[in-house]
């Protein structure tokens, strides 16, 4: 089983992840926030991957550090998870519907972490969260995973919704991507030896 955990404290935030890449999709998630626990939650079933995020932070000045540093130590976890990659597909893409809204996210598990961020939102809060920090959250999901991500909004007029098909786009690209390719089960998805 391709498993880690890892644990961050700060004098902003406070934060503990495990993962199980090999998982079913199994959650178990406190933030502290529930509209990010609501998009952690659809993250773990939509990748199959086990996921138990337990945080808590400053969210008296608001949601910022909270959301950014759990995205640090995800894309830590799920690294550590990975190893060294041998088999893997390396490469997801998913396109996925939330009612209205259409979101694209196309990943590489290339050891280089880049966000490519094309998405914009009718407005600047779903409840009582900025909707600009989960540009911050999937930023320090990429840097720390060392993962190309680009996500994309194709259309949507709905916050809530645009965030949530891209938490589920992401998820499934991520979700093909760790998978193991059966063709290639002893083979590095790259030529120059390391990722």
């Amino acid at each position: 089983m391709r498993t880690a955990e890892t644990e961050r404290n700060t004098a902003e935030t406070q934060i503990k992840v495990f993962v199980n890449l090999d998982g079913t999709g199994k959650y178990d998630i406190s933030t502290g926030c529930g509209f990010f626990d609501h998009m952690l939650e659809q993250l773990s079933r939509h990748s199959l991957i086990d996921l138990t995020v337990k945080a808590a932070g400053d969210l008296h000045v608001d949601a910022h550090h909270l959301v950014e540093d759990a995205g640090i130590v995800i894309g830590q976890t799920v690294a550590r998870a990975l190893g060294g990659k041998k088999g893997v597909n390396r490469y997801g893409a998913a396109c996925v519907p939330m009612d209205e809204s259409l979101s694209r996210c196309v990943l590489d598990l290339s050891g280089r972490g880049v966000c490519v961020w094309h998405v914009a939102f009718p407005t600047e809060k779903v409840g009582d969260i900025d909707t600009e920090v989960f540009k911050e959250f999937f930023t320090a999901v990429a840097d720390n995973l060392r993962a190309a991500v680009h996500i994309e909004n194709l259309y949507g007029g709905n916050s809530h919704h645009i965030i949530e098909s891209c938490f589920k786009a992401f998820a499934r690209a991520l979700r093909r991507a760790v998978e193991f390719d059966e063709r290639a089960k002893d083979i590095l998805p790259t030529t120059k030896g390391a990722l």
